[in-house]
C-alpha cells in the first residue's frame, strides 16, 4: 500500500469522523431483486474495434489480478475492473447511485460527500450524502459484519473503519446500514455498505459508477445479507449495436434451477479467500476432437513456496471480458484451431491482440463450436459467435481467448445469451442457453 495511503489509513483510525453519520436504518426485506446492467462501454461512443481492445485490456488486468502478481491468488486480491453497471437508490429520501457488479468480491460500497480532500473518483452521480438520509445508521466496531470485512479498524467514536485492497487500487471508509431499493419493484431492503471517503484505483477503473455491489459467498455481499439461496444473470451480446440491457437476478427472482447443473469446486480449507466460484472443467472439444489436455492443468493448487497463495483453478467471472486458458489448455487449442481451420485463416489486422484469424463472414461456416467439459457430465457448448470477436471495422474475426499461463477464467464474453444460476444453498452452478434480451 502506498505511503499517503498509510498516512489517510492513520487519519481514518486515530481521529474521531464524521464520515457516514446518520439516524437510524429501517427497511423491509425484498422478496426478490431484478436488477437491469448496462455494459460500461454504453456510455461511451466506442467503435467495435475500440471495444475489443478495451476488453482484451480489461482481460488482462483481471487476470493479472486474480493471479495475484506473485503467480497465485491471495486474499487482498480479487476486483480490477468490471464490465456491468446496475442503477439503484439508497437512503431516505432514496439518492440515486450506480455499481459494478462483481461474482469475484464482496463488499457493497458507495463513495461519499466526506470524501477526504476530495481524493475519490470521479462518478457520474452526485456522491451520497448521508448525512441527508433519515435511514443511514453508523456500524459499530464491536458488530460481527465489521468483523466480516477482511481488513477493518476501531475509529475512536466506536465506528467501523475498513479498508478494502482490490487489484486496481484500494478504498477506505466507514461500514454503515441504509436502505436500498432495485428497479424490481420489491421494496426496500438494509444493507451494510461502505461509504467511502478515500479511493485511490487506476483513472476509469470505476468507469463513472458510484461503487461496487458484491456478489460473492462472503458475509457482506449482496447475496449473502438479503438471505438469497440463488442469484442468476444472463448477458446480451455486447459487441452488437443499440444491444438491450442486461439482467441480474437475486433471490426468488432468480429461477430455481437451469438444464445442465455441476457442483462448485470446494474451496480447501486452508484457501485464505473463499469468496471466488471455481468450477469443475476437466476438458475441452474442438468441434468433434477432444482435446489432449490432462485435468489437472484446471485444478486449484496450493504454491509451496509461498504460504497462503495458490495457483490454478478455474473461475467463472462477471467481470472479465474475454477468457483466458492455462497455457496447457490454451496451446492445444490454439493449434487445434489453427489445423481445423488452415485454409481458411487470413492476416490478424495490424497491430491486433489476436493471431487466429479469419474473414468475418466466414466465422459462422468455418468455425467450429467449443466446448468445456465439467465433471458430471455437463458441457457446455460454445458457438463461433461466443469465442470469436470483430478484429476490424469491416472484414476480419478472431479467437477471442487468451493465454492465462497458469489460471483459467471463464469471461462474460464467453457467457453471453446464456442464462447462468448461481445456487449458493446448495453449492451448484447451472447454465442454459437464452435469448437473454427477451427476460
Amino acid at each position: 500500500m502506498a505511503p499517503r495511503t498509510l498516512v489517510l489509513l492513520v487519519l481514518l483510525c486515530l481521529g474521531t469522523l464524521r464520515t457516514c453519520s446518520g439516524g437510524g436504518a429501517s427497511a423491509s426485506a425484498a422478496a426478490g431483486i431484478r436488477m437491469k446492467l448496462t455494459h460500461v462501454d454504453a456510455k461511451g461512443s466506442y467503435t467495435v474495434e475500440e471495444r475489443v481492445r478495451r476488453a482484451v485490456a480489461a482481460s488482462r488486468q483481471r487476470l493479472a489480478s486474480v493471479r495475484g502478481g506473485g503467480g497465485g491468488v491471495s486474499a487482498a486480491v480479487h476486483w480490477a475492473t468490471q464490465q456491468y453497471i446496475a442503477e439503484y437508490t439508497v437512503g431516505n429520501p432514496p439518492q440515486r447511485a450506480e455499481a459494478l457488479i462483481d461474482t469475484g468480491s464482496d463488499l457493497i460500497w458507495t463513495q461519499s460527500t466526506e470524501c477526504l480532500r476530495k481524493v475519490c473518483a470521479r462518478q457520474d452521480l452526485p456522491y451520497f450524502n448521508a448525512s441527508a438520509s433519515g435511514s443511514f445508521a453508523a456500524v459499530p466496531c464491536r458488530d460481527r459484519a465489521c468483523a466480516a470485512n477482511y481488513v477493518h479498524f476501531c475509529a475512536l467514536d466506536g465506528g467501523c473503519t475498513l479498508v478494502a485492497s482490490y487489484g486496481a487500487g484500494a478504498v477506505i471508509g466507514f461500514l454503515g446500514t441504509d436502505a436500498f431499493a432495485f428497479a424490481s419493484g420489491g421494496g426496500t431492503v438494509a444493507l451494510a455498505f461502505g461509504c467511502v471517503s478515500f479511493t485511490q484505483v487506476v483513472p476509469g477503473a470505476l468507469h463513472g459508477a458510484s461503487g461496487l455491489i458484491g456478489l460473492g459467498r462472503g458475509r457482506l455481499s449482496l447475496v449473502s445479507q438479503t438471505g438469497a439461496d440463488r442469484f442468476s444473470y444472463c448477458l446480451t451480446r455486447y459487441f452488437h449495436k443499440d444491444a438491450p440491457p442486461s439482467h441480474l437476478f437475486v433471490g426468488a427472482a432468480a429461477p430455481s434451477h437451469l438444464v445442465s447443473s455441476m457442483a462448485f469446486v470446494e474451496n480447501p480449507k486452508d484457501f485464505p479467500y473463499s469468496t471466488f466460484y471455481y468450477l469443475p472443467l476437466v476438458g475441452i472439444s474442438v468441434g468433434d476432437t477432444r482435446l489432449p489436455i490432462n485435468s489437472s492443468v484446471f485444478e486449484l493448487q496450493q504454491v509451496k513456496e509461498l504460504k497462503g497463495y495458490w495457483t490454478g483453478g478455474v473461475l467463472i467471472d462477471s467481470g472479465s471480458p474475454f477468457t483466458a486458458l492455462a497455457h496447457g489448455a490454451y496451446q492445444p487449442l490454439h493449434d487445434e484451431v489453427a489445423r481445423q481451420l488452415n485454409g481458411s485463416l487470413v492476416a490478424a489486422p495490424e497491430n491486433s491482440d489476436f493471431d487466429l484469424c479469419v474473414r468475418r463472414d466466414d466465422v459462422d461456416r468455418v468455425v467450429p463450436e467449443l466446448v468445456f467439459h465439467f465433471s458430471g457430465g455437463a458441457d457446455m457448448a460454445l458457438p463461433p459467435e461466443n469465442y470469436w470477436a470483430p478484429a476490424d471495422k469491416t472484414t476480419t474475426a478472431c479467437m477471442a481467448i487468451l493465454d492465462g499461463y497458469d489460471q483459467s477464467i471463464i469471461g462474460n464474453f464467453q457467457q453471453q445469451n446464456m442464462h447462468l444460476l448461481f445456487d449458493v444453498a446448495r453449492g451448484r452452478f447451472s447454465f442454459q442457453k437464452a435469448d437473454c434480451s427477451t427476460l
